[in-house]
């Protein structure tokens, strides 16, 4: 069981460990109110002496490549997720661990997926001490009942970058999983068969391990144009068969809405983004992973269109939505993060305009600024919101982790943050007293949509002024959750225990919550 000392109130209110597994934590001090002091962390010094004299890394084998860097017990090993739920290398990793007999690993993705609740018998029999990236489906189930032998820690995508540039995370290998690369490492995500776009999440990994693993199913000759990741970081080049299944970067989670209902909430977002007038020729929005987050983009396509207006830029996660607005003329750039389809994959490979870049450009706080406050609306999803605008994305009412926080906590810092939710989940409210778990302050939540009405921050009088007369249903937050109530009743709080399973990060690497292990039922 894990062992906390002292667990410490933060500026939230909530209690949070003063130490996470072993190192010492900041608690949260409130937003914009923590600022660290100098250079941190460098990446290790190595030498051109070092390696082959011919620039040729390759390797035979994974396992090879592996025991070539040291592999050992207690070290942090990291992936990416490019390939979402069609990863076939993550899982391959820890079976040469536990064949050599390593343990107490650290976990370090970019985010996993259910693929990955394969290593649930490693974290089981102590080949992965614990994990420090998202813990989704069976994984974060895993984590609520207690199971982990340390605590896990969740981090958003820029504060995944924070966290190694600032030296809180010290990466010991890094395997970066590249659908082409050449033998002097240089690697990219939009060629060869297994393409997924994008390989930015990676970059950190490359800049900053010890060692640096390229492993690929598509070797070039030198060299491979355009690289994603340089070369000059890699230690070593390996060749496989097959990487990922790129099909499988679509889930259920970057499929449109079918459901009426969801639509509707869709088209009332859209609505209110015109009243408010925040769509205007050149401005820039972003829309998360969800079915609603994608079809507010079909209906600010329908707006745009109607008003021979364009956009500057999107910013993605792309999508086939956002690539038909850019192959259309609707919008100048889309600005990509992260590919969520197939057809993302092809406009980045084929359209100067769809620019791949990384957590270091996109949302890192810990930079002289980044893209994400430069974006004018950003439509996002929540698990649950409270009466003060705080908002939920990694635990459901039951307490359960199941979700990782991905981009959506940099996004915060747009100029207007929308929260698209229905009103109820399966009977269950949406919007309560208190969320189960702080992963967004209020104040940086400008309106929450519901099917049932709009709810604006008071903080925001610009947006109550511009669209009071406007006719959308607009309410205040507190009679949402007395609508969702009056449907549904008011639920039962999930019971935990007083030990915790993981801690939320805020992007500024400071402790914003702690999620608690659920009481098992009786």
């Amino acid at each position: 069981m894990k062992k906390i000392d002292k667990l410490v109130t933060n500026s939230m209110g909530k209690r949070v460990p003063s130490e996470v597994n072993g190192k010492p934590a900041i608690p949260f001090r409130g937003v914009g109110k923590y600022i660290p002091k100098g250079q941190n962390y460098g990446a290790t010094v190595a030498s051109c002496a070092s390696f082959p004299t011919d620039g040729n890394k390759l390797v035979g084998s994974l396992k090879e490549s592996l025991v070539n860097a040291g592999l050992n017990n207690g070290m942090t090993i990291s992936t990416h997720h490019h390939f979402r739920n069609g990863d076939l290398i993550a899982n391959q990793i820890f079976d040469i661990a536990a064949e050599m007999g390593f343990k107490d690993l650290i976990w370090f993705p970019s985010a996993s997926f259910e693929c990955n609740s394969y290593l649930i018998k490693y974290l089981e029999d102590g080949t992965i001490h614990h994990i420090e990236g998202s813990m989704n489906g069976s994984l974060g189930r895993f984590t609520s009942e207690g199971r982990m032998k340390g605590l896990g820690v969740l981090r958003s995508h820029g504060g995944r970058y924070q966290s190694v540039q600032d030296g809180e995370v010290h990466i010991d290998i890094a395997i970066i999983a590249s659908p082409t690369a050449d033998f002097f490492g240089n690697a990219n995500g939009i060629d060869g068969p297994a393409s997924c776009g994008s390989l930015g999440f990676a970059l950190v990994d490359s800049q900053y391990a010890d060692k640096v693993i390229v492993i690929t199913d598509n070797l070039v000759p030198f060299p491979c144009v355009p690289w994603q990741i340089q070369g000059n970081y890699v230690d070593f080049v390996v060749k496989v068969d097959k990487i990922g299944i790129p099909e499988k970067i679509i889930s259920g989670t970057t499929e449109i809405t079918k459901s009426p209902d969801r639509l509707y909430l869709a088209e009332l977002t859209a609505r209110f983004c015109e009243e408010a007038r925040i769509i205007k020729d050149g401005f820039s929005f972003q829309s998360g992973a969800g079915g609603i987050s994608l079809a507010v983009s079909v209906y600010f396509k329908e707006i745009m269109i109607r008003q021979g207006i364009k956009a500057r830029f999107a910013r993605g996660g792309s999508n086939k939505y956002l690539v038909s607005m850019l192959e259309e003329g609707l919008i100048d750039y889309i600005i990509d993060g992260q590919t969520f389809d197939l057809e993302g994959v092809r406009s980045m490979r084929e359209n100067q305009n769809h620019v791949w870049s990384s957590p270091f450009t996109s949302y890192n706080y810990h930079s002289k600024g980044n893209f994400a406050q430069l974006v004018d609306v950003v439509i996002l999803g929540a698990t649950e919101i409270d009466v003060n605008f705080n908002a939920n994305v990694v635990t459901h009412s039951d307490g359960h982790l199941l979700h990782g926080i991905g981009g959506w906590q940099n996004c915060l810092f747009s100029k207007t943050v929308i929260l698209t939710v229905p009103l109820f989940r399966d009977r269950i409210p949406v919007i309560k007293d208190e969320v189960t778990t702080v992963c967004g302050p209020g104040e940086l939540i400008d309106v929450v949509i519901t099917e049932r009405g709009i709810a604006i921050n008071p903080l925001r009088k610009d947006l109550i002024e511009k669209t009071k007369n406007s006719g959308l249903p607009i309410v205040s937050i507190h009679e949402l959750k007395e609508m969702a109530e009056k449907f549904c009743g008011k639920p039962a709080s999930p019971i935990f225990t007083n030990v915790p399973v993981a801690v939320v990060k805020w992007v500024d690497g400071t402790i914003l919550d702690t999620i608690w292990q659920v009481k098992p039922s009786e």
